[in-house]
């Protein structure tokens, strides 16, 4: 993206990274800007394996957009923290298999909305809405997603490496109980997030996170604080695992060289 391109700039801060910015410089995308990659790059230097567990993490959800529309019939998705379009997105995945499934897009940086709208203005089956992801009661409520998703038949609650940029103070896990509480029986949980078992990688990445986002971070979390995202759920073979091995289509993926860090867990069925 050209540092003077006026996609709703009167919104967006280009001194401060955002993570999804990040996240789409890590996949190769145009729409970041030079803080962003500066972030990233210095990210790099303490966790060389960043870049193939970002386009590892893509081809989980991926995967298991792709599954659960196919061998469970799932048509509609709810994507909390989506990021910025790139190819094959969730509503491309599950409207392939069939053109009405219906999908939400949540994010709150506002390049996103401005990106995402453009991409779906001819497509009424799926919306971008602009708000902040721990906001379930104004998520629920809002018009699109009144007027795309029906609460009387099940649905897919996306949280794909999102959950450790909101505090322990935000509690993630009752944040997802509350999401899941609202869903219907047979509904499913895509969710997973960077973990480590390295407590000073665990305490710098965060704090040099929080520090470039101004806060818009929370932190590294360990396996067991995952684990607890799905208490209550059955938990879909083959398990919460790395997810690169979450029912790999080949092995030709990208290999982490290094696993200082790991984006972990899994798909659960409400019961």
């Amino acid at each position: 993206m050209a540092e003077n391109e006026d996609v709703t700039s009167h919104e967006v801060d280009v001194n401060v990274p955002s993570v999804a910015r990040i996240y789409d410089y890590a996949l190769g995308g145009k729409d970041n800007y030079a803080v962003d990659r500066e972030a990233f790059d210095q990210l790099e230097q303490t966790a060389p394996s960043t870049r193939p567990l970002a386009i590892n993490n893509r081809r989980f959800l991926q995967r298991a957009v792709r599954i659960l529309a196919e061998e469970y019939g799932i048509r509609q998705f709810i994507d909390h923290g989506s990021g910025l379009p790139t190819q094959d997105n969730v509503h491309q995945i599950s409207q392939r298999i069939d053109p009405d499934a219906r999908v939400i897009y949540i994010d709150n940086d506002p390049i996103v909305l401005a990106h995402g709208r453009a991409l779906l203005e001819e497509n009424t089956n799926t919306a971008v809405i602009q708000a902040d992801f721990r906001d379930t009661d104004g998520i629920f409520d809002h018009q699109d997603v009144q007027r795309l998703i029906n609460f009387d038949e099940p649905v897919a609650a996306l949280f794909v490496s999102v959950l450790h940029c909101i505090s322990d103070e935000d509690d993630p896990t009752a944040l997802v109980r509350e999401v899941t509480r609202r869903l219907p029986s047979g509904s499913f949980l895509v969710i997973n997030q960077l973990v480590s078992d390295d407590a000073e990688l665990r305490d710098s990445i965060s704090t040099f996170m929080a520090e470039s986002t101004q806060g818009n971070w929370g932190r590294v979390r360990q396996q067991a604080d995952v684990r607890r995202y799905f208490e209550g759920l059955d938990i879909l073979d083959p398990g919460l695992v790395e997810i690169s091995t979450w029912r790999p289509d080949s092995d030709l993926g990208p290999k982490q060289q290094t696993e200082e860090w790991i984006e972990f867990g899994g798909v659960a069925r409400k019961p």
